[in-house]
């Protein structure tokens, strides 16, 4: 089995192709589960952001792989396949691993060095172990992941190459590098609770706002969340809930207005923004971090307003100065990937290795217990000397030649080894089949304890 990505980004798709490709979280639950049920996939996880749809699968065939994973993602997404295939792409087996360590550490965000994304990726992980998707591979691959993220931003500057999207995007719609300045005294309104939202809103709670109103479709979670920004620990900022239904009359009262929803059709009309920006004395500012798109884009063309979208923020970040720091983080991937590939072959072999030394074990069972049946006289301190001295024996015949084969399996090429060793002591497929699985299990309650 390798590992397989199928997916379509920022770089590879306009904006208007990642809207109507999202997938909501009931989406992507039945895409996994799909996946499964393919014939080439053993498991898989779906990696989904505001700017990034990505499946992830461990398939036994790869052309076969690429083609039912292009087609599920068409078929969730419902965005045509001839429409989809042309901003798709493939990474397989290290180019795949190299891929998500990267998108970990942050050199593949929209804004480079953005640490959200190592949330999102967490977020991958639970879903696959929450349904049973994931299995040892995918388990192993982004537990690494986010410690390979984490290590970047600990290791290097890479925070300096880039902030997250909320603080880009509001940079972008003041137009200015003093954000804290530019939103001292306003009033803010913030749509949505998830974590994207509750880090825009505790980013302008900071940069002292005088109100922020938290407006969700489940009320509690918005009151929850103004809760936290009221608490003296937290940031202390006049905070209140308000129901979705009262969004056009918060609207009217806002100064800046960030949404980020998981809504499918617009949460802010053309029509309420423009009711809202007339006669004012400044300007409303519109920030809109939601894909598919919370606020209308003819914001854009409406007096009194200035929106900033996903589609501004791309255009905008191309544009951004790459940090001295992004050459440490591509190094550090590059041994990563190298140190999981190692690990990975190396793992593989185990489970052959495993059944040979039980099976070495079952010989020595079988010759002292012959022996005793020969020799009924022995007593026990000389039996266990008999059997100990066979056991060492056998353990010396083996210790090199299992440790140099995990030595070379772990090479690359190395994969064969597995099955030379498999040959050549005539080992039971089925014995090597029950460690594998004996060895999944254990490993899946590990990880799941780790997430």
């Amino acid at each position: 089995m390798s590992l397989l990505v199928v997916g379509l980004s920022h770089r590879s798709a306009p904006v208007s192709i990642l809207e109507r490709a999202s997938l909501p979280a009931d989406t992507r639950t039945k895409l996994l589960q799909d996946t499964l049920a393919a014939e080439p996939a053993a498991e898989a996880t779906v990696l989904a952001t505001c700017n990034r749809i990505e499946l992830y699968a461990d398939v036994d065939k790869f052309h076969a792989g690429v083609a039912e994973l292009s087609t599920l993602l068409a078929q969730h997404s419902g965005v045509g396949l001839d429409e989809l295939t042309p901003y798709l792409y493939v990474h397989y087996e290290d180019r795949a691993v190299h891929h998500l360590f990267s998108v970990a550490c942050g050199l593949d965000s929209m804004v480079v060095g953005e640490g959200q994304i190592l949330g999102q990726i967490k977020d991958a992980l639970a879903l696959g172990q929450d349904l049973h998707t994931a299995g040892r591979l995918l388990n192993d691959l982004f537990q690494q992941a986010l410690r390979v993220g984490k290590r970047a931003h600990s290791e290097t500057g890479i925070d300096r190459a880039g902030q997250s999207l909320v603080t880009f995007g509001l940079e972008q719609l003041s137009q200015a590098t003093d954000v804290d300045g530019w939103a001292r005294g306003k009033k803010a309104l913030v749509i949505g609770a998830g974590s994207m939202s509750s880090l825009a809103a505790a980013t302008l709670a900071r940069a002292g706002v005088a109100e922020i109103v938290i407006a969700n479709r489940t009320l509690a979670r918005a009151e929850r969340l103004a809760e936290i920004l009221r608490e003296p620990g937290g940031t202390g900022v006049a905070a209140r809930a308000a129901k979705m239904v009262a969004v056009g009359d918060e609207l009217g009262r806002a100064d800046i207005v960030v949404s980020c929803t998981g809504a499918t059709g617009l949460v802010l009309t053309g029509d309420a923004i423009e009711a809202a920006a007339e006669g004012r004395d400044g300007t409303l500012y519109l920030l809109d971090l939601a894909m598919p798109r919370d606020i209308d884009a003819a914001a854009h063309r409406i007096p009194g307003a200035r929106l900033v979208d996903i589609e501004s923020l791309a255009d905008a970040s191309a544009d951004a100065p790459m940090a001295n720091d992004v050459d440490q983080v591509r190094g550090i991937v590059s041994d990563e990937v190298a140190a999981f590939g190692a690990a990975q072959r190396a793992a593989h072999i185990t489970p052959t290795v495993v059944a040979l030394r039980t099976m070495a074990a079952d010989v020595v069972a079988s010759e002292v217990a012959r022996l005793e049946g020969r020799l009924p006289g022995l007593d026990d301190k000389q039996r266990a000397e008999i059997t100990q001295t066979v056991r060492r024996v056998v353990d010396k015949l083996l210790h090199a030649p299992t440790v140099r084969v995990k030595q070379l399996a772990s090479e690359p090429g190395g994969a064969g080894y597995a099955d030379a060793l498999r040959t050549l002591f005539d080992l039971d497929p089925g014995t090597v089949a029950s460690v594998s699985r004996a060895d999944l299990n254990d490993a899946d309650v590990k990880n799941r304890g780790r997430v």
